[in-house]
């Protein structure tokens, strides 16, 4: 079940209060998990429950995904932006410095997370920002033409093609290597949200000039990529190792842009090596 929190934050306007959805389980440190553009926080669900085993863990929808709100007037979709909310979120629900595991656009602000000081350890899945300008270009390309698919076809459609294999394929290999593992229910809610996102369009805008260069010293970061990931491809993650020199590179075998549905054991395993490399708090 879905819990909100309601926090101000800066900006130039004076400070604007916002609320943010997410969902919270289990004990221990605290880890965030933050979803890609156009999706929602139920991309974690197929490893939630195996973290939360270990970790008290926060899935979050961001400003204007899923079950967020979009964000005040004034306050543009930027990484410094999102990151200051992700700060003031934290602050809200009393956690101080959480481990953080991000997918795509998640897996970017995960880095921008660890290169504020903001959290204890960093696994970045498949993060955005490692491009070359074509890349970019089709990477953006790719997303648009899958969010103007999600607004073209009507609800009965969407259900009718999530019943069937060659359906949910129809509707998400884009981001899954296996999308005939989704279960019908999930791929009808994500191709909603990818639809109805309200912070979708702006959010792309303000990722054409972001590369990210920084290092990210003093913290365990795992950058892992998906052999199969057809949206930013696995070449973009020696780069990332390039910037980000004391990583480590993980590959994802079989798994696409998404990974935590295509492998939920590795994604797991990977996010709880990521955690455990950093001594207890």
């Amino acid at each position: 079940m879905a819990a909100e929190v309601s926090f101000s934050v800066d900006s130039p306007g004076g400070p604007r209060t916002l609320s943010v959805a997410y969902e919270r389980a289990g004990e221990g440190e605290p880890l965030l998990l933050l979803h890609g553009i156009g999706h929602h926080r139920q991309a974690w669900d197929p490893v939630f429950g195996i973290l939360a085993a270990e970790y008290d863990v926060i899935a979050v929808d961001l400003p204007g995904f899923g079950e967020s709100p979009a964000l005040p007037e004034g306050l543009p979709y930027d990484i410094a932006t999102v990151v200051s909310v992700l700060g003031a979120q934290c602050e809200a629900l009393e956690i101080e410095r959480p481990h953080v595991a991000g997918n795509s656009l998640g897996g970017l602000l995960a880095l921008e997370l660890g290169r504020e000081k903001l959290v204890r350890s960093v696994t970045a899945l498949s993060p955005a920002g490692f491009w070359t300008p074509g890349e970019r270009r089709y990477a953006f390309n790719t997303l648009l033409a899958m969010r103007h698919g999600a607004r073209l076809l009507p609800l009965p459609l969407i259900e009718r093609l999530s019943r069937t294999v060659a359906g949910r394929a129809a509707l998400t290999s884009s981001i899954y290597a296996h999308p005939g593992r989704r279960s019908p229910e999930a791929v009808v809610a994500e191709t909603l949200a990818l639809r109805d996102a309200e912070g979708f369009e702006q959010t792309l805008a303000a990722g054409r000039d972001v590369l990210f260069s920084d290092d990210v010293p003093g913290l365990a970061v795992t950058v892992a990529w998906g052999t199969r990931d057809r949206i930013l491809l696995r070449r973009q993650g020696v780069r990332a190792k390039h910037a980000v020199p004391d990583a480590r590179l993980v590959r994802l075998p079989g798994c696409g842009h998404v990974p935590m549905n295509d492998d939920p054991a590795l994604v797991s395993r990977v996010v709880l090596d990521t955690c455990r490399r950093v001594p207890s708090a």
